[in-house]
């Protein structure tokens, strides 16, 4: 499945303790994408997300429901790890 890197500019507003899970997982399930995991800048004013999705609209229709922004969307070729 292709991957995605997903910048949003809300972070200011994330409370990442009451962050609602399962219905995220749902809507997420309902549009057939997979939220890997995200980061918040240091300046706490993004977040990066890694997603798995078919396409950019799934995310973007996965985002509008929830009523979260989806700025940015990167497809990811291609994961390095170190070794």
């Amino acid at each position: 499945m292709p991957m995605f890197v997903i910048e949003r500019n809300f972070a200011e507003q994330l409370d990442p303790d009451q962050l609602d899970r399962e219905g995220i997982k749902l809507v997420n399930d309902d549009v057939g994408i997979r939220w890997l995991y995200s980061f918040l800048s240091a300046d706490k004013k993004k977040t990066y997300c890694l997603y798995e999705a078919p396409n950019p609209e799934a995310i973007r229709e996965a985002a509008a429901r929830l009523n979260i922004p989806a700025d940015v969307i990167i497809p990811v070729d291609q994961i390095i790890q170190p070794a």
